[in-house]
């Protein structure tokens, strides 16, 4: 029986989520013989017919050629996992989707008329079904192996879906907010980065994104008791899921 096939695509993105996969070293060397990496650009220019029994996607969608090859992708794998902020929340680069991206690009490009572009960057599930989504920015390298592992089994991932407040609980951390006064998205940010920032005293920034039912409304309170202006709140909620954390002009 032939080894499943792994394909890893690109788009618009910085390559850390893919970085993160080729950072597993040991463990990507033993996943290698579990499966066939078929088309990953960042490792290797050997690229295989699909179908993909597997595919990871990193970037967003911000081209007519993104939207175009999303559907290919989509079209040729089996199981298609996104990875990373770019792929799951439209990325840093969606800040865009709350401005005239054809100032800026008339601001960055010295012949803009040359740059295809959409008005928007969008998540992959904006556009083609998506299976299973790996949070982050970037994305855990544990979580990454589980979702690999456990589909390869053919076993559900185990993805959570409560606050990093939870994962502070089981590692036995004081509350940098409650306790140290330090603003914290922790409450209302989806777990999975094992409580990183926190664990070193720091309030976490959200780049797991948003559970899956943010209080907001408690915590924008607590962030301005704590000495932040509405500006400094507004900007803590506009980084690497800015599609999925922006509110909206009015909206408290």
């Amino acid at each position: 029986m032939p080894a499943p096939t792994l394909a890893v695509w690109k788009f618009a993105s910085c390559d850390g989520c893919q970085l993160t996969l080729l950072d597993c070293e040991d463990e990507l060397l033993a996943l290698s013989k579990q499966v066939r990496i078929a088309h990953f650009l960042e490792a290797s220019s050997t690229v295989l017919p699909g179908p993909y029994d597997l595919s990871l996607v990193e970037g967003s969608v911000t081209t007519p050629g993104d939207l175009e090859r999303i559907q290919h992708v989509r079209a040729v794998s089996k199981t298609l996992v996104t990875i990373g902020a770019c792929a799951t929340a439209g990325g840093v680069q969606a800040l865009r989707n709350f401005a005239d991206v054809g100032e800026f690009a008339s601001i960055v490009y010295a012949n803009p008329q040359y740059v295809e572009t959409l008005a928007t960057s969008t998540p992959i599930s904006a556009h083609v079904p998506v299976d299973y989504e790996l949070h982050g920015c970037p994305i855990d390298r544990g979580q990454l192996l589980g979702t690999i592992t456990a589909l390869l089994a053919g076993r559900e991932p185990d993805l959570p879906d409560t606050s990093v407040c939870t994962e502070c609980k089981r590692r036995g951390l004081t509350c940098v907010l409650v306790a140290g006064g330090s603003p914290c998205l922790g409450p209302v940010t989806r777990a999975g980065c094992g409580a990183l920032c926190p664990g070193v005293r720091r309030g976490c920034f959200g780049c797991f994104g948003p559970m899956a039912k943010p209080n907001t409304p408690v915590l924008i309170p607590l962030l301005r008791s704590r000495g932040m202006s509405e500006d400094a709140v507004d900007r803590v909620f506009s980084t690497f899921t800015v599609a999925e954390t922006r509110r909206e002009p009015g909206e408290k």
